[in-house]
Order: structure tokens, then sequence, then C-alpha cells
């Protein structure tokens, strides 16, 4: 029976070229659009090269310090992260990196006596490279001793070690200018992508060359120009690290008099980072992120199942003779309406295919565009710089999966409606019908 209704199905996809090619068509733009938008979301949450601890992975970012009636917030100082952060116990791994947002400004003077240009630099420790899962081609991070004596040791990526040296092997211990100061190479990696902004740089430098990394402010001494990344071992060591940096606080506010530091719902995972736009002392209402998100992949799907559902109802019009033909010879309503299912789950399936090429598709060649649209503060690759979308990003079957379920219920309940009404019919009446 199921071979029967889906050679049934098939043949009435060939005879009805022009209402099959909409059906399709129709499908897989909405699949297509539905998975664009999940995949850009999920691109920023999943684990990819180098974050594949983006799960365990929570971020401090910033200090807010009242004073009085007035408050400032800024990124902490240097003596928070060696006096606050660095001790924790209970994370497996502490890094900082000065997070100037982008106002460093850093350029390479080649040794061809070429045009400068400028790159994404990273000023950091030695424990990023264990926060984040770098593959390194060959070499090591600079180590604890050139970050304390401001050693201009650094670590580069494969595509800038092809770009200074035209070759991406024996590249240790070489040197290039920078700012017309020389740097020496430690290690060299596979270079991420330019999506994952946390993990991001062509080079990675001591976080003590940059001219911010002393810098303290207001009365606490505790604000300066560091991010906190922290990487835990599972959700028990996550409750417990938050309760350390909460009596951290608690602590430092009960030894001040004017002075105060608000916590602002931090550490903060990289969900609630994308999802929160910004910090705050109130806890997140997740139930509004699923229903707001919920409602848009809803009327994306449903607008199409809709007008689906106009032409199908139109189309069993032109079929009621031919139900009425096989009622005659023993059909009854559910058999006739399995074979409507079949037919549009058939139809969404080719539908859906089709759709995931067109998301994949879209999303490689136009990534640079479609990935800043849904960025809260956009920022465009600068020259040389490649937004690379790599398989393990964009294969999400999970998401694919629910898209294409969604997009199946709602098919299927659009040609359910017209197909039940159309079999109400008696039988000598849709005999009778000309069609």
């Amino acid at each position: 029976m199921f071979k029967l209704y889906i050679k049934q199905a098939w043949n009435l996809m060939k005879q009805n070229k022009l209402f099959t090619g909409i059906y399709v068509v129709g499908s897989a733009l909405a699949i297509a659009t539905t998975m664009i938008m999940a995949i850009v979301h999920y691109v920023k949450i999943a684990p990819v090269y180098p974050e594949t601890n983006r799960y365990r992975t929570l971020i401090m970012e910033q200090a807010r310090e009242i004073i009085g009636n007035t408050g400032n917030m800024s990124p902490w100082s240097l003596k928070a992260v060696k006096e606050w952060f660095y001790p924790l116990k209970n994370a497996e791994v502490v890094s900082a990196e000065i997070k100037d947002y982008g106002n460093t400004k850093d350029y390479i003077q080649p040794k061809d006596g070429s045009n400068d240009f400028q790159i994404y630099t990273k000023y950091t420790d030695p424990n990023f490279f264990q926060a984040y899962d770098f593959r390194f081609i060959e070499g090591k991070p600079f180590t604890e001793a050139d970050l304390q004596s401001e050693v201009r040791s650094v670590v580069i990526t494969d595509a800038m070690a092809e770009r200074l040296f035209g070759s991406t092997k024996d590249i240790v211990g070489k040197t290039f200018t920078m700012n017309y100061l020389d740097f020496r190479v430690s290690g060299v990696v596979e270079a991420p992508s330019f999506l994952c902004k946390r993990s991001f740089a062509q080079i990675y430098l001591p976080y003590t060359l940059h001219g911010e990394c002393y810098t303290e402010w207001g009365n606490s001494k505790l604000i300066g120009a560091f991010e906190i990344t922290m990487v835990v071992k599972d959700k028990e060591q996550e409750a417990a690290l938050r309760e350390e940096i909460k009596e951290l606080y608690r602590k430092f506010n009960a030894s001040q008099d004017e002075t105060k530091l608000q916590q602002l719902n931090q550490p903060r995972s990289y969900a609630l980072i994308l999802f929160q736009t910004g910090l705050s002392q109130s806890d997140f209402d997740w139930k509004k992120v699923f229903m707001k998100f919920g409602l848009t992949l809803l009327v994306l799907l449903l607008i199409p199942a809709l007008n689906l559902s106009g032409m199908i109802a139109g189309r069993m019009e032109t079929r009621i003779s031919e139900m009425g033909v096989r009622k005659s010879f023993g059909a009854n309503r559910n058999g006739l309406l399995k074979q409507v299912m079949w037919e549009n789950l058939l139809l969404t399936l080719v539908g859906g295919f089709i759709g995931l090429l067109i998301a994949w598709g879209a999303l490689y060649a136009f990534r640079n565009w479609i990935f800043a649209l849904f960025d809260d503060l956009p920022i465009l690759a600068i020259e040389g710089v490649s937004t690379t979308v790599s398989g393990e990003m964009i294969f999400a079957p999970i998401i694919f999966l629910a898209a294409l379920l969604l997009c199946l219920a709602l098919n299927i309940l659009s040609a359910l409606i017209p197909a039940w009404l159309s079999l109400r019919h008696p039988i000598i009446q849709s005999l009778n019908e000309k069609r």
C-alpha cells in the first residue's frame, strides 16, 4: 500500500507540473528562509572551531562602579584580573584579553616595501589558547614569561603566515614588522572564521604590549580595559563559580562606604549574550525570546501554507469527479485522505531538499551581508579577511529537521482541510461534476 501511494503521488506530480512546481518552490523558499535565520543564530552559539567550549564558557564583560548617584561602566582592570579572576577556584581556565572595541589600529609593514596593511589583533594571555581550542600547525603559544616581560612574541594564523612569509611551514622564530616594531613568531594556528568574533584575530599578542593594559578607572581601580573568559567543567561547577563571583562582589561592597559594584547579571553565557541586548540587574526572560522567534518562524512558514491551502482547495475542486469514481469502486474517505496526504508529503520533502540547498548556497554566496544583517553591531571584514563558513557551521541537522517537520505539519494541515471538505460530497454529486 505504501509503494502504491508513492507511485500514485509521483504520477500526479508529473501530470500537474505547474501545481507541482509552485508547491515545491513555495515550500523550498519557506524552509530556506527559516533555515537561514536559524543558522545565523546557531553559528553564534554552536560549538564550532575554535570555540568548541561555548556551552561551558562564561564571559565577564564589564564592571559598573556606582559612586553616590553616578555610575561608570567599563571593562575590568589588570588589578581585577590578577586579584579577582585569575585566583578563581571554580573555573578550569581563566583568560583575560584587552577589549578596546576596535579602537586599536595595527598595521603591518611588509618586507617588500609595499603599502602598509591593517590587520586584526587580539591582546591576550597564554590561557587564551586553552579557553579556545586552537589547532597549532607548528610552534606553541607565547609563554607567561613573555607576557610578564613584555616580550614581542606572538601567535599568527596560517593565512597571515602565508601572506607574510609565503608559507605556513618553518615560520617559528621568524620576525616581521608591525607598527614599526619587530615581532617574533612563536606559533602558527589554523585561522578561525571571522564569524567567531571572540576568538578571531590574525595575530595574537601578550596583553602587556597594549597601551591600555595598566589603565585603571574609578575609586575601586577595578575598571580598565579587560574582558574575562572562563571555562567550567559542567553545570555544577558553573553554579559554584557564580556563587564565588557573587561573594567577591559582596565582600567588596561590604568593605566600601560610597563605592559599590553592580554584578549586572554576569557572568553571561554565549546564548545570553546573543539574545540579551545589554547588561541588566534583572534576570533575563527566556520565554519572551522563545515566543518572539517561535512566532517569527511560524509566520515565515504559515503564509506559504495558507497560499498553498488555497491552491489545494482549487485543485481538489477539479478532482471531485475523480474522487467520485474512486468512491464508486469502494474507496473510503480515509483512504482518499491518505492519498492526498502522501501527495503533499512527497511534495514537501522535495521542497525541503531544494530549500536546504538554497539556504546553504545563500549562506555561502552572501555570507558577509547575511551575517552582518543579523548582527546588533555589524563589523565588516577588512581587506584580506574572508568570512569562512565551514561545514560544521551550516550543517545543522536538528535545525533542518525542525524546520522541515514544522513546514510539513503546516502543509499537511493546509491540504487536509480542503481535501476533507471536498470528500464530503456524495458519490452521485461527485460523479456528476463536470470539470
